[in-house]
């Protein structure tokens, strides 16, 4: 699955296009975040692919999930959202 990060001072815009793109590609997507800013911009990320998926009958689902990511040799907890269309 393919694995996008996101952070604080990422653009939704350019988050969301990449969204849809792995979605139209490979199905699904997971977005990890570290921080309230960055869970911030990717829910906003998340609503806007959204918009640009539903004319090709994309209704996307969110699942929201802890994860552990290894950053600079420390391990720290991370929010990741698995994104997927409603089938």
């Amino acid at each position: 699955m393919e694995v996008l990060k996101v952070s604080s001072k990422s653009n939704p815009n350019k988050v969301a296009g990449a969204l849809a793109g792995v979605i139209r590609e490979k199905g699904k997507a997971e977005i990890q975040v570290i921080g309230a800013g960055a869970v911030n911009q990717a829910v906003k990320a998340i609503a806007i692919a959204r918009g640009y998926l539903a004319p090709s009958g994309y209704d996307l689902v969110c699942v929201p999930a802890f994860t552990d990511v290894t950053v600079e040799n420390e391990t720290r907890t991370a929010l990741k959202f698995i994104v997927f269309p409603r089938e």
